[in-house]
């Protein structure tokens, strides 16, 4: 991951290989640059709309060699993720300039809350932008930025720098956990992980194997995970920083490959499916960055990891399963395997007394159906912490929608020879699901449907392919909103 820090002194004086500056739409820029950029202005070659860029070489009057031009867009639209992704704009620029190191300008200049806003999010970006899965390539590009300052004289905004730094920590250990391939990223190599953030940072870690399971009643994960070569594990990772307070309890699914089971998916895009982890990814991500921020908080992450595998004993359709809870379940198809294993780590999270539960899973496609890759759906049965994800998901531009839990997506879930079914069929899937996880709660909870945001095809300035890393900074900012540290947005 690129350093990040800040840099003192004007603009005309910052030596480094890429000074970076944020204009907005058709707005002059500030006055030591404008010998630089008086011909690009001139010229019509850069007005500032969202995104536009316009590189100089020797920009006259400045010490860097290079000066890039990073449009931001109308003033009355700008937001803190934009300006995450214009940082994160610079960044990618300057590693592909194979550059040791690079600067931006925050275009909040007064001393206010706003301007530490700025920083934390540009700190962000920056890592964000530069973010590369090189690990298993033999030709890996040699050359990595090493260091992203934002140029400030203020303590509170190179401070501010770091704390970015860290919340983007959490997405960048949720995206190379989703990008690990699945031979290499199997449940115990997470239990592993999350050994090494509780040894990192004093946190509390345990691991229940296939029979630790078992003995808890985790029938769920041990049914799911027992035709598997690599052995379920269930990880749970404790952050005691709040005293007496209940707990937030965080919990990811963690499927670290799901070929369906015996109800076997088509095999195009089945190579997909080592993403099936993303939500126990960023739930550990999470973690990280509360260990980094040290939140004044108590945080406990439940972990349920398996693969999904077809062979002689693994769970089949009409099976009748008996769950944590001591609710029944008849099993429709083995595909639906992470509402499974989600409803045995709800149940477990009740012995916390928790003040709220938040489960985050790439769930159903049906999700990707209604929302596509821009928003995770969002379920829940507190309309208060269902507003405070809201809110903190606009904050981190990981967005989350509110969809219902209407009584008759949960008639859709009723069995026929048990309590429940694993399965409310096509219509309403990804609400039927959520329906589902309710039963198996009676504290404030909130489902996080991430199917369609937590990995793909699609890119944007700070978004590569394969794994995003979502919902892992959403997680840090509702945490830090808990802990009363959470930043405010930019002023207009």
């Amino acid at each position: 991951m690129i350093g990040i820090g800040a840099i003192g002194g004007p603009l005309t004086e910052i030596s480094t290989g890429l000074l970076a500056v944020g204009l907005h739409k058709d707005e002059s820029p500030p006055e030591e640059l404008n010998e630089a950029v008086s011909i690009i202005l001139s010229n019509g070659d850069f007005s500032g709309k969202d995104g536009e860029t316009a590189l100089v070489y020797a920009p006259q009057g400045l010490a860097t060699p290079r000066l890039l031009l990073v449009g931001l867009g109308d003033r009355s639209s700008f937001t803190l993720d934009k300006l995450r992704r214009a940082a994160a704009t610079a960044a990618k620029q300057a590693q592909t300039l194979k550059l040791d190191d690079a600067a931006f300008a925050l275009p909040v200049s007064e001393r206010s809350a706003a301007r530490i806003a700025a920083a934390e999010a540009a700190a962000e970006g920056a890592v964000l932008g530069a973010y590369r899965f090189n690990r298993h390539k033999t030709a890996a590009p040699s050359s990595e930025l090493g260091t992203f300052n934002l140029v400030s004289d203020d303590e509170d905004v190179a401070a501010a720098a770091q704390t970015g730094a860290s919340t983007a920590a959490a997405s960048v250990l949720a995206r190379d956990l989703a990008n690990e391939p699945s031979n290499e990223a199997t449940p115990e190599y997470l239990a592993g992980k999350a050994r090494e953030i509780a040894e990192r940072y004093g946190m509390q870690a345990d691991v229940l194997d296939l029979v630790g399971i078992q003995d808890e009643g985790l029938n769920g994960l041990a049914t799911v995970g027992r035709s598997a070569a690599n052995e379920p594990r269930f990880i749970v990772l404790e952050h005691r920083r709040g005293g007496e307070e209940a707990p937030v309890v965080l919990v990811g699914k963690a499927v670290t490959f799901d070929s369906g089971g015996i109800s076997i998916k088509p095999s195009g895009g089945m190579d997909e499916m080592k993403y099936d982890m993303s939500g126990g990814a960023a739930v550990l991500g999470a973690m990280e960055a509360v260990g980094a921020l040290d939140l004044a908080l108590n945080v406990v992450a439940l972990v349920p990891a398996t693969e999904n595998l077809p062979a002689g004993n693994a769970f089949k359709p009409g099976d009748v399963l008996k769950l944590h809870s001591g609710k029944t379940v008849e099993i429709v198809t083995t595909d639906a395997e992470g509402r499974l294993i989600l409803a045995d780590a709800l149940s477990y999270a009740k012995r916390y007394e928790p003040a709220a539960v938040i489960d985050c899973a790439t769930l159903t496609g049906a999700c990707v159906v209604a929302l596509g890759h821009h928003a995770s759906g969002l379920m829940g049965n507190d309309e208060a912490l269902i507003a405070e994800i809201e809110k903190a998901g606009e904050a981190a531009g990981e967005r989350a929608w509110h969809l219902p839990l209407f009584e008759e997506y949960t008639e859709q879930t009723k069995g026929e020879t048990a309590d429940l079914k694993n399965s409310g069929g096509r219509p309403g899937g990804a609400l039927t699901a959520g329906a589902f996880l309710k039963e198996f709660v009676d504290y404030p909870w909130v489902h996080l449907d991430i199917a369609g945001t937590a990995y793909g095809k699609s890119k944007n300035a700070y978004t590569p392919k394969g794994a995003s890393g979502t919902p892992a900074r959403l997680l840090v900012e509702f945490l830090r909103g808990r802990a009363g540290d959470r930043a405010v947005e930019v002023t207009r």
